[in-house]
């Protein structure tokens, strides 16, 4: 179910689709796997959002992907990375692996822990063209951009020392204080997708919690206002 209010549609935590698979538990935003709801196949070229807890010791063996842009955000623990261009990584809390699958490419992601779960966002975005060649990137918080407020992590450019992905978006990351405010200004002809990983937070008198996800294509400046700590992304998109 969507809520809509003037400007800005929300999707409900609650209304997420639901898999559990023993060493899995994963949340989708929008059609994946067995879960599927013809009005929530995306939005924009954003196509996949799942919030993945993973098991200790376990993980996805190797499986191949192609033309779609990849990426994973890591909320707790440690995500083990391999793929067929010969990346081999472990990456931590606040970090982002961006795989651009292009052509074709093989990977496996895996918890590498005896003991602690991972907690993870996985989040396809489609590509500008298909038949790229596959290339791989990171993101990882420097001291200054650590606590920043608002801090880009994907361009299609690399800025500011994101991440890169082929398609014309731009993804931040937030992380607020209670109480704590930033803005941000969707141009005309974009669209905004903004994925609460944790806290509450307001844009104007919507009011999002966990999971919760808010969207809107028409142009202005939005504010968002945490009402307690928050993290959480947003998806500027063409």
């Amino acid at each position: 179910m969507k809520t809509t209010t003037p400007n800005i549609t929300v999707r409900r935590s609650a209304d997420r689709g639901h898999a559990r698979h023993g060493w899995l538990e994963s949340y989708h935003t929008f059609s994946f796997a067995d879960y599927y709801d013809p009005a929530q196949m995306g939005f924009r070229s954003l196509r996949v959002i799942n919030q993945d807890w993973i098991a200790a010791g376990a993980g996805f063996p190797t499986h191949p992907h192609r033309d779609m842009e990849i990426f994973s955000y890591v909320v707790e623990g440690t995500i083990a990375h391999k793929d067929s261009m010969g990346n081999g990584r472990e990456l931590k809390p606040g970090q982002i692996q961006m795989m651009s699958a292009g052509s074709g490419v093989t990977h496996s992601e895996a918890n590498p822990s005896k003991t602690d779960p991972l907690h993870l966002l996985q989040i396809w975005i489609m590509p500008e063209e298909k038949g790229l060649v596959p290339s791989y990137s990171e993101w990882h918080p420097t001291v200054g951009s650590e606590s920043s407020p608002k801090v880009l992590v994907i361009s299609p450019e690399g800025r500011e020392g994101s991440a890169t992905i082929r398609q014309d978006a731009d993804v931040y990351r937030l992380r607020l204080k209670s109480g704590n405010t930033i803005s941000h200004e969707l141009k005309e002809g974009r669209g905004l997708w903004l994925q609460l990983v944790s806290g509450s937070l307001g844009i104007g008198e919507v009011n999002l919690e966990d999971g919760d996800a808010a969207s809107t294509e028409e142009p202005g400046n939005f504010t968002f206002t945490a009402k307690t700590d928050v993290e959480a992304l947003l998806f500027d998109l063409a």
